[in-house]
């Protein structure tokens, strides 16, 4: 369990953070833009950049004990002519029926700006000026917060003097109910269903931050839905778990009566997973000199892990009498045996025999026998992103890749779709389906139409 000593404090640019040492803590620390360790003082100075303190409270939920922030100066009376967005800020303000945007170059935004019918650069000013919508305010707003930029909101009151309203699209001011987490906890949901949960709730309150969460009805609900898919188009599967997250709390928090949302739901996208060939596969380990980082690659593809099951395994849980791999309490709380193989046999006695874990077989840095680590799921995706680069590999392989991978390959080598299903944890048969769509056998049997024209006369 993570320790909850975890101290924030917001001084002017400057985010000073402390907290134990974790590997997973500090991976998250570590991507943080311009962050750095002050050893004489042991604590960690990140720069205040637009996207770092929200990233930082939403990893941390609850585990913050103490939060302490500089109050922002009101900005008014300003001399607007004279105050400039910097790089990371954009101004806003609505005006006789349009929006006015005032930035420094960003292409990206300007994109945005030039979709909207009817926009407009003012060159004296050095402004865009769109036709006002709540619509196409949604949609700027939305794109500036994609872009991890500071939004500044100029309410013109009267001749010469605009009121300045600073707003971080990014950063959440409530957060979910207390309780909300402990009934997650007590109804033994997974950490990862958890972290999930609690995130897509707190988008949700905070999307209506005029009201309390117990005051929000129905019809909040399907507003927020909606938003959801026409604003921020955001995927199906999304969607779905964030009306779950919120019928959780309305249903076994509360203990109300069960909700049925009535919402148009986008059709769900038919998307086949990525998968790499097994020459890849091999080119992958090969650019893979770690011996370390190679045995944690090669022991996911030899057995169709997930990264979450791989990081939680322990040395106990390689059978090599039986030559399978026990995967305990998986995605839907399920034990399942996979394959072993020999050459990950080999692989990780090697491995261990030079790097000595204590618990889990692949323990994360600063893990001793008394406070054992796993490895980091993001330091996985790292160095893999690596070796495909690499390896040459123009396709998005991530470390789910090599799940999928696995299944392909054995359907391909006439494994029974029945056994794959067992092998990669299926409840249901169709989702193991889905391979026999991917697969290339007997693809060099097929000849195109084309080819059988005749096309030299």
């Amino acid at each position: 369990m993570h320790s909850t000593t975890v101290e924030i404090r917001v001084a002017g640019r400057k985010i000073l953070l402390k907290m134990p040492k974790n590997e997973a803590d500090l991976d998250i620390v570590r991507s943080l833009k311009y962050s750095r360790w002050n050893k004489e003082n042991y604590y960690w100075e990140i720069s205040n950049h637009p996207g770092n303190l929200e990233k930082l409270k939403r990893y941390f939920v609850d585990r913050i004990t103490k939060f302490d922030e500089e109050s922002q100066t009101e900005h008014t009376n300003l001399d607007t002519t004279a105050f400039v967005p910097s790089r990371n800020q954009v101004f806003i303000s609505k005006e006789k029926g349009k929006l006015k945007l005032q930035f420094q170059f960003q292409e990206e935004l300007i994109k945005a700006i030039k979709s909207i019918p009817y926009y407009r650069w003012d060159t004296s000013k050095k402004q865009w000026t769109v036709p006002f919508t709540q619509k196409f305010e949604d949609e700027l707003k939305q794109k500036v917060a994609d872009l991890e930029l500071e939004l500044i909101y100029r309410e013109v009151e009267n001749a010469g003097v605009e009121k300045i309203q600073r707003l971080n699209t990014k950063v959440f001011t409530k957060t979910y109910p207390k309780e909300y987490l402990h009934k997650l906890e007590e109804r033994r949901y997974s950490p990862q269903t958890i972290k999930t949960y609690t995130a897509l709730l707190t988008e949700f309150i905070n999307f209506f931050p005029e009201q309390d969460l117990d005051q929000l009805t129905d019809k909040e609900v399907t507003d927020f839905s909606r938003y959801l898919v026409t604003i921020r188009k955001v995927s199906s599967s999304y969607q779905n778990q964030a009306i779950n997250a919120i019928k959780f709390y309305f249903e076994k928090v509360k203990s109300g009566p069960r909700k049925f949302y009535h919402i148009d739901r986008p059709q769900r996208e038919k998307v086949l997973p990525q998968v790499c060939s097994e020459e890849e596969i091999v080119s992958i380990f090969k650019s893979t000199e770690n011996l370390k980082h190679r045995t944690i690659l090669m022991t996911i593809y030899s057995a169709g892990l997930r990264i979450s099951e791989l990081i939680n395994l322990k040395i106990a849980h390689i059978d090599s009498d039986r030559m399978q791999i026990r995967v305990l309490q998986s995605k839907g709380k399920k034990d399942r045996y996979t394959v072993l193989s020999q050459k990950t046999l080999l692989m990780l006695r090697e491995y261990i025999r030079i790097y000595r874990p204590h618990h889990y077989l692949f323990e994360g840095q600063g893990s001793t026998s008394q406070t054992p680590l796993p490895y980091s799921s993001r330091s996985i995706q790292s160095f893999l992103k690596a070796s495909v680069t690499k390896a040459g590999i123009s396709k998005n392989v991530t470390a789910h890749t090599l799940r999928h991978s696995f299944a392909t390959h054995l359907l391909e080598h006439g494994t029974d779709l029945r056994y794959i299903q067992n092998l990669l944890g299926h409840e249901s048969s169709k989702t193991t389906e889905i391979y026999t769509h991917i697969t290339t056998k007997g693809f060099d049997q097929i000849i195109s139409p084309l080819d059988q024209l005749n096309l030299d006369d």
